[in-house]
């Protein structure tokens, strides 16, 4: 049967009497196609609302939309909710009054002390990881993740949010080491426990890796963690009898504290932040 048999309802098939009609065309003479004018070529001065605002380390692209809609930006002056907004990088963009800068990067290692709140500002006056970082940069940074009060340890910050949404989602899986010192030693069977993962109220949590610490009592501990649960590393401790006298993050995502005492920061090198942004 001709696959042009109009029999099985085909999309060649006639009008009910089995015929159709060809067109055909000698040779040279087909029909000319219309050229496609040609696109006018990406203004190179634009750029989307959403991307500036991550770039300026505010947020991810896709919380910038979010605020976009809730009508949180301006742009000279004005108000815009539109999706796709595009601005020139001489606009006056503001993110609820404040002016947002996305041209250049930052980021900056701190060793973080005790005593030091991680948030941008604290309603009841303690002091903020925000000091120890004041003379850093002139951008807006802000902090990736968060230590509690009582640890100590590296914290990074920046106003890159696209990477910063990435060294905190669970997707991402962000290597972190911690050394812990207990109230006492760490007991085998509690070691053992830890190894094999331990049930909190929130659910099951496993370590990648316990090691008690060479020429060190065996109340101190490393540990390596990709969980992001808030307190998490207390939390596991705490939870089989153990006060954390000390605790200590000597890794984060690959960075150490090598050549950074307490208290200090420093910019990250080129290669760091290639190496940050080639995580899988």
């Amino acid at each position: 049967m001709s696959r042009f048999d109009n029999s099985g309802g085909g999309k060649f098939s006639g009008r009910g009497d089995g015929n159709f009609r060809r067109k055909s065309f000698a040779r040279g003479n087909a029909p000319i196609k219309k050229k496609k004018e040609n696109a006018p070529a990406p203004d190179p001065n634009l750029i989307r609302l959403n991307k500036y605002i991550a770039n300026s380390g505010v947020c991810s692209r896709r919380e910038a939309d979010t605020y976009i809609t809730a009508g949180n930006i301006t742009v000279n002056g004005k108000t815009v909710t539109e999706m796709g907004f595009k601005v020139k990088r001489t606009d006056e963009v503001r993110f609820d009054g404040r002016l947002l800068n996305p041209e250049k990067k930052e980021y900056v290692l701190l060793n973080k002390p005790k005593n030091f709140i991680t948030t941008t500002r604290d309603e009841k006056g303690r002091r903020t990881v925000m000091e120890l970082i004041s003379n850093a940069s002139k951008s807006r940074l802000v902090p990736v993740g968060r230590l509690d009060r009582n640890t100590t340890g590296l914290l990074l910050f920046t106003n890159d949010g696209d990477l910063a949404k990435k060294l905190t989602h669970p997707r991402y899986g962000i290597r972190k080491i911690y050394h812990v010192e207990l109230n006492r030693n760490l007991k085998a069977d509690d070691f053992r426990r830890i190894e094999e993962g331990i049930m909190l109220e929130d659910g099951l949590i496993q370590v990648d890796e316990i090691s008690y610490l060479n020429n060190a009592p065996k109340k101190e501990v490393g540990i390596e963690i990709h969980s992001g649960r808030n307190r998490i590393v207390r939390r596991i401790f705490e939870h089989l009898g153990y006060e954390v006298i000390k605790l200590d993050r000597v890794v984060f995502a690959n960075l150490t504290k090598k050549d950074l005492p307490r208290g200090h920061w420093r910019h990250l090198t080129q290669q760091e932040v290639i190496n940050l942004g080639m995580i899988q």
